[in-house]
């Protein structure tokens, strides 16, 4: 954790208490949590905090590398502090997420009318399904 605050730090960025908090919150996590749900966690423990400032400090750590966003829902973005490349499972009845870290590239193929226009930087897949807890909930033989 130090590793991240210090790294922040260095970029300039203005640590808060609320903010380490929300750094804390993303250590680690591996459940791509929405905006609304970090705001809830941690409103219970700073009860001054704003979602505004929730908000705020993803967009921020967004544009500096630390986290990644993640829009499956268009009414909702999840946020992942994971930012090494890899893809994602979303069940599409509970909405879960789950990090896949499979290299696809070698079986997902851009046609070369497409590649000699474009030079890839990277690409991300998702994967959608009815996840182990939902089929069973909907008597779904898995």
């Amino acid at each position: 954790m130090e590793n991240i605050i210090t790294k922040y730090k260095e970029k300039g960025l203005r640590l808060t208490p609320q903010r380490i908090a929300i750094l804390k919150y993303l250590d680690g996590n591996t459940g791509h949590p929405t905006a609304d749900n970090i705001y809830r966690d941690i409103k219970r423990r700073y009860p001054t905090l704003s979602f505004a400032t929730v908000y705020n400090t993803l967009q921020t750590l967004k544009e500096h590398g630390g986290i990644m966003e993640i829009t499956i829902d268009s009414m909702r973005k999840h946020y992942d502090p994971n930012t090494t490349p890899h893809h994602h499972i979303i069940c599409v009845d509970c909405n879960e997420i789950w990090d896949v870290f499979e290299d696809y590239s070698k079986v997902l193929r851009l046609p070369p009318h497409l590649t000699r226009e474009v030079r890839i930087a990277g690409a991300h897949v998702d994967f959608y399904g009815l996840c182990r807890k939902c089929q069973k909930r909907k008597g779904v033989k898995m």
